[in-house]
């Protein structure tokens, strides 16, 4: 009997036409303060690209309230997410008209009706076209994404599933002069990635990973170490990251990936790529140590964090497209994806080629 195991079948990615450098952001901000400029220089990021306001004739930038930000959100999901779908979709000579169910995920900005419904609209996909909308999980969600996309791939044979990760992090920003906002304001960049799955005979010949499963992990103890909360004194929302969350998500990492290689009668040393969430340079030494990963391993993350930020749900699949780009898969390779977020929550799954 064929197993008809859904399959990623392409990915596509795109960003923001403006790229800032870490020195840019900083002399646009006029950051003079030693600590914050360190933190800047010193996160292992070239390079994001943002939807920044304009500056002030005095220096610094035009404030934003809640609104202007939830504008921002819808405006540049309008922008950039049509690019990462046609990406994704014309690697495979397909169209929105052709795609089944669309799911998309954001954590930067709440809209009702959501981003599925808006997009549908703008870009034109079937009025049959079935949806859901994933907000607020944070930079693991990709990964709780696609283990309902993948389910209802296998649900509906020969049916295209379309997931859209689209995070305009700039859009959650708050500039005060403090480390706690200095140190998101230093990390997260813009993005949206496209994915889209398939479970179908047709593709069984096709050199496209399929998805065998997924093993989730939530540290509740550490429940508040990243949050979205209200600002009061800025009267917009704010993120808030705590300094010990390298070492609650490393600590916990191999969890998950031992109970899902256990799953498949695996070990680690059967895993030939690993695709980790770009969460920032010290999240990714502490799954390297704890996980027992190298360098090598994580090149795609790295190559990601330096050239875009931290790209919240969205990231890993810049390290997947990148690794595919690369070249080096061969069929029958195992592959482990793995994002970490909000909750605190380590989110795992397992693919082969």
């Amino acid at each position: 009997m064929l197993d008809l195991r859904p399959r990623i079948l392409c990915v596509g990615t795109a960003n923001p036409p403006d790229r800032y450098s870490q020195k840019e952001l900083l002399d646009r901000y006029q950051v003079t303060d030693p600590k914050l400029v360190s933190l800047f220089c010193s996160s292992h990021i070239q390079s994001r690209h943002l939807y920044l306001p304009p500056g002030r004739p005095e220096g610094g930038p035009e404030p934003e309230t809640q609104g202007d930000l939830l504008r921002k959100h819808r405006k540049g999901a309008l922008e950039v997410a049509p690019q990462a779908v046609e990406r994704c979709l014309s690697q495979v000579g397909l169209g929105v008209r052709d795609i089944d169910y669309l799911c998309c995920i954001t954590s930067t900005g709440w809209l009702t009706p959501g981003l599925t419904a808006i997009l549908m609209k703008h870009l034109g996909f079937r009025e049959d076209c079935s949806r859901m909308d994933m907000v607020g999980m944070g930079c693991n969600a990709g990964l709780n994404g696609l283990n309902p996309v993948s389910s209802w791939a296998m649900a509906n044979p020969g049916r295209n599933a379309l997931m859209l990760c689209v995070e305009i992090c700039s859009a959650a920003y708050v500039f005060d002069g403090s480390m706690r906002t200095a140190i998101v304001n230093s990390l997260f960049g813009d993005g949206v990635a496209a994915v889209l799955v398939r479970a179908s005979e047709k593709d069984e010949r096709s050199f496209a990973p399929k998805i065998l499963g997924f093993d989730s992990h939530i540290i509740s103890s550490a429940l508040d170490a990243m949050r979205f909360d209200w600002d009061e004194e800025h009267g917009k929302y704010s993120f808030f990251l705590d300094r010990d969350i390298p070492y609650v998500v490393g600590a916990n990492a191999e969890k998950p990936v031992g109970r899902l290689l256990a799953k498949f009668g695996l070990r680690k040393r059967h895993i030939a790529h690993w695709i980790v969430h770009s969460g920032g340079k010290k999240v990714v030494d502490a799954i390297k140590y704890n996980v027992g990963l190298t360098d090598f391993d994580v090149r795609h993350t790295h190559s990601v964090l330096r050239d875009y930020g931290n790209l919240s749900s969205g990231s890993f699949l810049f390290s997947l497209s990148r690794l595919i780009a690369e070249g080096r898969v061969r069929r029958g390779d195992y592959g482990i994806l793995m994002t970490m977020g909000p909750g605190s929550t380590i989110e795992t799954a397992l693919i082969r080629w």
